[in-house]
């Protein structure tokens, strides 16, 4: 008889988190969320999880070393950790850098120190991010098709580029980010890091700050002023939340611990701001009002990610295309469209 393997996800009520609670639980995993539901949305999605039935959510704190071991017991023996629990915003994090250090850093510090305790045997999955590559000043920007592009970079940022922190929440994720991959090497823990570009899908309730493609469609859609900081032809990879799913799988199925991957839409699915409203108009078959505002602190120009190691080690490429995946999130949007205009009014 196969033991049924055992899964706890911080930030489990989060965006990327409900998916992979409900991707795992279909695939047999005994999954156990925990989720402090400060994230706008976080309790709607909470509710969908456990009205399943095959997932378990616990209320709790990252900043809490109590309560994540409350939740390992609560697991039983774990097999796998998804550490997505996170203070997303850059904004958030200039206007309240402590909270983001104790969130982001720190909070990442109680989930390794509770998977060494705990379960040291398990694989633990860390979201990082694009942000801990920094600027990127020393590459070349140039404008090219109306939209900002690396001068030299054709197949996008490697993990080989050099860290450079920006913003406090560069900073904060980026702490994160290598204190992950130390704990593979000094305590020999099963850790992957994984530099997660735009992604986007459904059950994401974006808003100005963060979650930008998914805050331009629940914007169109319930007629809300849509702000562009900067020019709008900064240009970003999207990646669908379900070939991130895929590429977690192959972390645990294949990978080799102490792991850093980029994780982004690589260069075959960048767009603009711009020509992600474009899009949406063309599916919408409407114009979208917008404004103009300053560039904000952090805020790159162009990012996508090389994705070749993940492509070389496991196999890994995105399959969801820009349009295909904004014409799933549209349609997300519209069905859901009162449940998200009262979760914004919460």
């Amino acid at each position: 008889m196969t033991t049924q393997r055992a899964m706890l996800i911080t930030g489990g009520a989060g965006f990327i988190g409900c998916h992979a609670a409900t991707h795992y639980a279909e695939r047999g995993w005994r999954v156990v969320v925990l989720d402090d539901l400060s994230r706008r949305g976080s309790e709607i999605n909470w509710n969908q999880l456990r009205a399943r039935g095959d997932v378990t959510c616990v209320r709790g704190d990252v900043r809490s070393p109590r309560d994540l071991t409350q939740a390992f017991e609560r697991v039983g023996a774990v097999d796998a950790v998804l550490h997505l629990a996170a203070q997303v915003a850059v904004t958030t994090s200039v206007a309240e850098p402590r909270h983001d250090f104790e969130v982001n850093a720190a909070g990442t510090f109680n989930v390794l120190e509770a998977v060494r305790a705990h379960a040291p045997r398990a694989s633990l999955i860390y979201s990082s991010t694009n942000k801990v590559y920094g600027g990127l000043e020393h590459h070349r920007v140039v404008e090219r098709d109306g939209r900002w592009d690396f001068d030299a970079l054709p197949r996008g940022v490697s993990e080989s580029e050099v860290l450079d922190f920006h913003s406090p929440y560069g900073c904060s994720k980026g702490a994160a980010d290598q204190y992950v991959r130390d704990y593979a090497r000094i305590y020999g823990l099963r850790t992957f890091v994984i530099r997660q570009s735009c992604i986007y899908g459904t059950r994401q309730f974006g808003v100005e700050d963060q979650g930008w493609v998914a805050w331009f469609t629940i914007a169109a859609v319930l007629g809300l002023p849509a702000t562009i900081f900067g020019d709008g032809k900064q240009v970003r990879d999207l990646l669908w939340v379900g070939d991130l799913l895929e590429l977690y799988d192959r972390c645990l199925e294949r990978g080799r611990g102490g792991s850093i991957y980029n994780a982004g839409g690589g260069p075959e699915n960048r767009a603009s701001i711009l020509e992600v409203l474009a899009e949406l108009e063309r599916q919408l078959g409407r114009s979208i009002p917008r404004a103009l505002a300053d560039w904000r602190p952090g805020d790159q120009k162009v990012f996508y990610s090389d994705n070749g190691k993940a492509a070389a080690e496991l196999g890994w490429r995105p399959r969801t295309g820009v349009a295909e995946g904004i014409g799933a999130l549209l349609a997300w949007v519209r069905e859901n469209a009162p449940v998200i205009a009262r979760a914004r009014a919460a």
